[in-house]
């Protein structure tokens, strides 16, 4: 009977425990939780090693995050999805088809954005079901919280449909948070831009040599750099340009913040790296791996062309960046502890070393 009552106060304890980490280290960071449920997102997606066959990866990269983010970063059946539009702000194409270079614009409909809602009720409830809890994290995030752990290194393992040898090819993305149309000119002060008017190259109908509609938008502090010439008008590929410019900037600012802040600032935190290659697509074993989690799921097709993978991995890395922040609060506890001599006692003159409680008086 003692021992059913230990195991039960045990439970509870448990219980208990996992509140208090909750309440003192949730899901979402507090520094970025802005970020993270309210903030739309701008989409970089380059074609790395690999020739066509990474732009080709590219393109379907590109189609899996359309598709998903037209569903609101919900399911194939709806389910969990918000009112998010997807804006091609810059797109260039291979003979073939695929992308080399591409930036998309993912916006919730809601002119407001979700500005935290159901931030504090998703580590306040009782919810034991994990298909639950990751429902709920994935409704709390806007479009840049959603998609923000796709930046890095994708790589892909096929053998291509013009040859019989197993390929490997890369792709890198970088997520960044979008700013706003009425805090473009704080970010980007006029007096730090200089904006360039050309005629656009390539296929486009008789417009593209008889007017000057591709905008070049440089921000000379930065030297970061964008060029527009997908709309037939000078105004709106400028303003194109503007939003894919403060993007950048500001997700560098905010990475040289995060710097400043701390030194010990979690690794899945960096935003934007496009060096550090975080998944692999094997298609001979049908296998998508993402290397920061440890994860895999099979069905690479599946998980791919509907976007799936943003979902399936996205509650994984949050959850492991979660766990960072609770190993450094437990640093940052130990460092509260300082090495504190008995006195000089008597005799020897020796002392005894033991940790004490910052504070506390006692020994």
């Amino acid at each position: 009977e003692i021992e059913q009552e230990l195991t039960q106060l045990n439970e509870q304890i448990n219980s208990l425990a996992i509140k208090l980490l909750h309440s003192l280290v949730p899901i979402l960071n507090p520094d970025d939780v802005a970020d993270l449920t309210s903030a739309d997102a701008v989409i970089d997606i380059r074609a790395g090693t690999g020739g066509d066959e990474a732009a080709l990866f590219a393109a379907e990269i590109m189609a899996g995050y359309e598709t998903i983010a037209k569903a609101g970063g919900g399911a194939e059946d709806g389910v969990g999805g918000k009112a998010w539009d997807v804006e091609v702000l810059s797109l260039s194409r291979t003979d073939l088809g695929g992308v080399k270079e591409a930036s998309l614009a993912v916006s919730s409909r809601s002119a407001a954005g979700n500005h935290g809602a159901g931030y504090q009720t998703f580590d306040s409830n009782q919810v034991n079901d994990p298909e639950a809890q990751v429902q709920q994290l994935l409704q709390q995030l806007g479009p840049y919280g959603f998609f923000q752990y796709e930046s890095g290194v994708h790589r892909v393992q096929r053998v291509p449909v013009n040859d019989n040898k197993l390929q490997t090819s890369a792709v890198s993305v970088a997520v960044l948070p979008s700013v706003p149309d009425s805090q473009v000119t704080d970010t980007l002060p006029p007096a730090e831009l200089k904006i360039e008017t050309m005629r656009a190259s390539g296929a486009g109908g008789q417009h593209v040599n008889t007017t000057e509609s591709a905008v070049r938008v440089t921000h000379i502090p930065t030297g970061i750099m964008a060029y527009m010439q997908e709309e037939r008008s000078q105004h709106k590929n400028k303003a194109k340009a503007l939003k894919l410019v403060a993007a950048r900037v500001y997700q560098l600012r905010k990475e040289q913040a995060m710097k400043d802040r701390s030194a010990t600032r979690s690794s899945l935190m960096g935003g934007g790296d496009r060096s550090e290659r975080i998944r692999t697509y094997n298609f001979p074993q049908d296998r998508i791996t993402d290397h920061r989690c440890k994860v895999s799921v099979t069905g690479v097709q599946a998980w791919l062309g509907g976007g799936g993978m943003v979902r399936k991995f996205g509650p994984h890395l949050y959850q492991m960046e979660r766990e960072e922040r609770v190993g450094a609060l437990e640093d940052d506890d130990q460092d509260d502890y300082e090495t504190s001599g008995s006195g000089s006692g008597s005799g020897s003159g020796g002392h005894k070393q033991q940790k004490v409680r910052k504070g506390s008086g006692k020994r």
